[in-house]
């Protein structure tokens, strides 16, 4: 308990110094962005019944988006905080075209009221970090200050040996009022200067796409490698083998039937091993279990799993094809990670279908610490993000591991 309370401490003193330099510094540039917002918006309610207004406008709107990226780099290089560049403006043929795309442009709205909203948290930030120490410093030596100032001895006062106590109650303050403060500044950053949520949307779901175009290609090269190396190369064995018993049918002393049976029990092996390669192959493309949907493949495919799963099910009505694919295998993997890398026991499945959209949760008492990305078997659920689905994991060092998968019935 007692190295607990020392480690909270020190996590509370320890305030980075680039908190400090961004309260010092980003006082001129919050100054200088809020002056600007204000007088946009000022001006531009002026001008909005003029000529004028709307080509003023889409000019401070583009300033606003270059004040916006300033502050977004220094919030990166002195509070830590990546906040990702939205996209770039698009320019279409003509000056009434972009002028209507600038006027438009949600992140320069956003980049404007981050400037209005920057100004009191820079006053403030400021404040905490310069005015506030100084004030203490004035406070904590004000019996010395107040002998020095007069020429005359003066008696002691209450005030006197109240000043230095408080002086440092409130200098005690100053590194938590610099940490709040930098925590607002980085959320404010992250809500207003990055990408609007529908363009970083857009942005995953193009990604997400992409990723399984790519897996998907890859996919299709080694099924071809694969029917062309091993598949083929069985069914041209096979087809050898049937020949080599054409001939021992009818030699000229009469058939061998010795070798005869042979080659018959060398081609059933071969078939039944080009069978299995066949169905190997054929297995990731299209589930058979789901023709009849997920409340059938699910109980299925638990039932092959190692450990035991418990399986709970509330599909009233079968979601879309892809996102039923999706789904399965996102099921197998979770199941197959389950019994690789957790070291659990025992599993849980359950899905259920609520107001459009189908929640697939696999939850295992095993050992925890999942994540994406760290190889504990979640890299290849990629196919997700592609029909607009979600991803969530808890996975606590020591477990249990819930991971819950959220998708749309129909897309």
């Amino acid at each position: 308990m007692r190295g607990t309370t020392a480690a909270e401490q020190r996590r509370y003193l320890s305030v980075r110094s680039g908190e400090w330099a961004f309260a010092v510094i980003g006082l001129p540039l919050a100054l200088l962005g809020g002056a600007y917002a204000l007088a946009v918006l000022y001006a531009g309610t002026l001008l909005s019944l003029t000529v004028l207004g709307l080509p003023f406008l889409a000019a401070a709107l583009m300033g606003a988006r270059g004040l916006g990226a300033l502050h977004r780099q220094l919030v990166g290089r002195l509070l830590g905080q990546r906040v990702e560049a939205p996209a770039r403006l698009p320019r279409p043929v003509g000056a009434v075209a972009r002028g209507r795309v600038v006027l438009t442009d949600p992140i320069a709205w956003r980049s404007l009221l981050y400037l209005v909203l920057r100004l009191p948290l820079g006053v403030l930030g400021f404040a905490a970090a310069v005015a506030l120490p100084l004030g203490c410093g004035w406070l904590i030596g004000f019996p010395l200050w107040g002998r020095l100032l007069e020429p005359d001895p003066r008696p002691a006062t209450w005030l006197d040996a109240a000043s230095t106590p408080l002086g440092l109650v409130i200098l005690s303050t100053v590194p938590g009022a610099v940490r709040v403060l930098s925590g607002a500044n980085r959320r404010l950053a992250r809500l207003l200067l990055g990408p609007a949520r529908a363009q970083r949307r857009v942005r995953e779901l193009e990604t997400a796409r992409a990723t399984l175009l790519a897996q998907n290609t890859d996919e299709l090269r080694r099924l071809e490698r694969d029917l062309h190396d091993g598949t083929q190369a069985r069914l041209v064995a096979l087809a050898i083998t049937l020949s080599l018993a054409e001939d021992a049918l009818a030699p000229a002393s009469g058939p061998d039937l010795a070798r005869l049976r042979t080659l018959v029990e060398r081609a059933r092996g071969q078939t039944d091993d080009t069978v299995t390669e066949l169905r190997r192959l054929t297995r990731g493309i299209h589930p058979v279990a789901l023709d009849s949907g997920l409340g059938e493949a699910l109980p299925g495919l638990t039932a092959t799993s190692p450990i035991p799963v418990t399986v709970r099910l509330d599909l009233p009505e079968r979601p879309n094809q892809a996102v039923e694919r999706a789904l399965y295998f996102c099921a197998a993997e979770l199941l197959t990670n389950v019994a690789k890398h957790s070291g659990a026991h025992s599993a849980e499945l359950e899905a259920s279908a609520t107001d459009g959209r189908v929640r697939l949760s696999v939850r295992d008492d095993g050992r925890g610490g999942a994540a994406l990305g760290v190889g504990t078997g979640l890299t290849g659920l990629a196919e997700l993000a592609a029909v607009d689905g979600l991803l969530r994991i808890d996975s606590p060092s020591g477990g249990p591991t819930v991971v819950t998968a959220e998708l749309p019935m129909r897309l």
